[in-house]
């Protein structure tokens, strides 16, 4: 095999890859907020009397899980484009 296609199937793999890995964040990313979901809403129903406290933490930590979960989506489209 000559060495342009080498250079041509690296690339290839490499955008790939990258496309695979934003959908594994992407993926992730709802599991983890479904998860954090449920765990509110098991909460919730133990006491309902902190549902505010409760439902504030909810919503923080979600939108922690996002902002990562958007950093994968924006690395593994960078690699797909370069």
């Amino acid at each position: 095999m000559s060495m342009l296609n080498t250079i041509l199937l690296e690339a290839s793999m490499g955008a790939g890859l990258g496309a695979i890995g934003a959908g594994i964040a992407a993926l992730t990313a709802g599991i983890g907020i479904g998860q954090i979901g449920k765990g509110a809403v098991e909460s919730i129903a133990r006491q309902p009397e902190a549902a505010g406290d409760i439902r504030a933490n909810m919503i923080l930590t979600a939108a922690f899980v996002e902002g990562v979960a958007l950093f994968g989506v924006i690395a593994g489209l960078l690699a797909v484009v370069a």
